[in-house]
């Protein structure tokens, strides 16, 4: 079986090594840059998967998938490359600045003690004793989430890449996809690209923001816009709080994440086109960011910022993120696109999910 993979970002590069399980697949990734340089190498890699809102349905079983799969998954691709994936296992802290969110995070932490998982409602004086680097006049508490993570998306999508390439996957990169010769038919089997003409029995669309004109050659147009996420990297000359305790802290939907020393991640920002479709970075946005990230931990002040950058997150337009499913018309075009701001927390679970559309 034949099976192409058109997209290397940290989705098409999870469903590469998911397959390459599978004796008897000859798999080809196609990308038209490197592997990681769209939104995955744009993201925080913070993994909200216990914590988030989401309790049931599709939405939770993804996140509760993708949590469990990483504690095996990173051990293992660090096994077959020798490559170390930065992997924080000290949990996500989530600040809170009001008192019905500090209820609604109780009912959340009961479901969630029902499904087997773990959620701490800590108040001001154990928020104070345990990480005393928060200092804000109006957080009346925090939800500690030991079981979720945060990982390098870049070191993460490298590392799936070469041990998909240790079990015979093909990887093809600066090749562009031009088109597809046989959209008439229900299974469309070959696809021309600037390297040539190859068949595949499986076409798998896991380009993020290029899924749109690729499907639009398959007279199927799927949707998905542009946001911007800006996020800035900052250096002090000692971690923040207790040097062995160092969570990712979010509050407000802005992510403090440490990455080792004092280097911390701080973002991201959520912009939308202009009318005319172009999103230019706002600085004005990125320096909230940081400015909020200071009110929460005051001493992030006095840090150096070190860099700043910024990607663009496949959001479908007009139906829910992420979009995993057949392509219509078609029986062997599959779709794994659209992940918005979710492409590393979902990666493994839709790796799973296109394994058992293909595995039915």
């Amino acid at each position: 079986m034949d099976v192409a993979i058109i997209g290397c970002g940290v989705v098409g590069a999870a469903i590469a090594y998911e397959l390459s399980q599978i004796p008897g697949i000859k798999i080809t990734v196609f990308d038209k840059q490197r592997p990681a340089q769209a939104s995955t190498g744009a993201a925080l890699g913070v993994l909200v998967g216990i914590i988030s809102q989401k309790i049931k349905g599709k939405a939770w079983q993804m996140r509760q998938t993708s949590i469990q799969r990483y504690e095996t998954l990173i051990p293992e691709l660090e096994a077959i490359t020798g490559r170390k994936i930065p992997f924080n296992r000290q949990g996500i802290l989530s600040l809170c600045l009001e008192a019905e969110k500090l209820e609604s995070w109780e009912n959340l932490a009961a479901i969630r003690h029902n499904q087997g998982w773990k959620l701490e409602i800590w108040d001001t004086n154990k928020l104070k004793h345990i990480c005393p680097q928060v200092d804000h006049p109006q957080i009346i508490g925090a939800v500690y989430s030991p079981q979720d993570r945060q990982l390098d998306p870049t070191a993460l999508t490298l590392a799936l890449v070469e041990a998909a390439q240790h079990k015979g996957v093909t990887f093809k990169f600066g090749v562009t996809v031009l088109g597809f010769p046989n959209t008439e038919a229900i299974q469309c089997t070959s696809i021309e690209t600037t390297e040539g003409k190859i068949t595949a029995d499986w076409i798998i669309i896991a380009a993020g923001l290029g899924s749109t004109a690729i499907t639009t050659q398959l007279n199927q147009k799927v949707d998905i816009r542009p946001v911007l996420g800006q996020a800035l990297q900052v250096r002090l000359d000692h971690p923040l709080g207790n040097p062995d305790f160092q969570p990712a802290i979010t509050g407000n939907d802005v992510h403090i994440v440490p990455v080792g020393g004092g280097d911390y991640w701080i973002g991201a920002t959520v912009e939308f086109p202009t009318d005319s479709h172009e999103i230019p970075p706002n600085q004005e946005l990125l320096e909230s960011v940081r400015q909020q990230a200071i009110a929460f931990c005051p001493e992030l002040a006095t840090a150096e910022i070190i860099r700043t950058w910024s990607g663009l997150r496949p959001r479908p337009e007009g139906r829910p993120a992420p979009v995993i499913d057949e392509l219509p018309g078609f029986s062997n075009v599959l779709l794994a696109t659209g992940h918005y701001r979710n492409g590393v927390l979902l990666a493994p679970a839709t790796a799973k999910a296109i394994r058992e559309k293909i595995f039915k």
